[in-house]
């Protein structure tokens, strides 16, 4: 990993991670969007994969339940990644040595990628997927989502 210190050192000294950093009211701002964002996302998560595993809303298709909730993810998930990038630059350096912010962005990395592929299939299928296999899909996508939450958490205290 010391290859990318490099990158760590230069996201660090950006004009913004120094501005943020140099305020005493700009990170617990940031950071109350960050977590408002990261609540509203895991409850549109957790509110899907109940339906995905038939114990909520069983009169409502899961495609249907999937589409509504979509703005939601997905705007939550924007605001969550540009405040997370302005944290990031502010601490660059605490994070290049942080075993939890590294955790973080792997639950990250596979959490977007899960929930953008196999479990988008799954949930917007015009077929309702079958009871074992919507447990499964959905119960990997919560645990991925709040192992990015839980890194986060691991960030500011370990």
């Amino acid at each position: 990993m010391h290859f990318l210190l490099p990158f760590f050192k230069w996201c660090d000294g950006t004009w913004l991670g120094e501005t943020v950093r140099g305020s005493r009211i700009y990170f617990p701002i940031i950071e109350t969007f960050h977590l408002l964002a990261l609540t509203l996302l895991f409850g549109a998560v957790i509110v899907l994969n109940m339906r995905l595993c038939g114990v909520i809303m069983k009169n409502q298709p899961t495609q249907q339940v999937a589409k509504d909730l979509a703005p939601w993810a997905w705007w939550s998930l924007v605001v969550i990644l540009a405040s997370g990038i302005m944290l990031f630059l502010s601490e660059a350096m605490k994070c290049y040595a942080s075993v939890p912010f590294q955790v973080k962005m792997v639950f990250l990395f596979f959490a977007i990628i899960y929930h953008f592929t196999i479990h988008r299939k799954v949930s917007r299928s015009d077929r309702e997927p079958k009871r074992a296999w919507g447990i499964l899909v959905g119960t990997v996508n919560v645990l991925l989502w709040l192992g990015v939450g839980l890194g986060g958490r691991g960030i500011g205290f370990l």
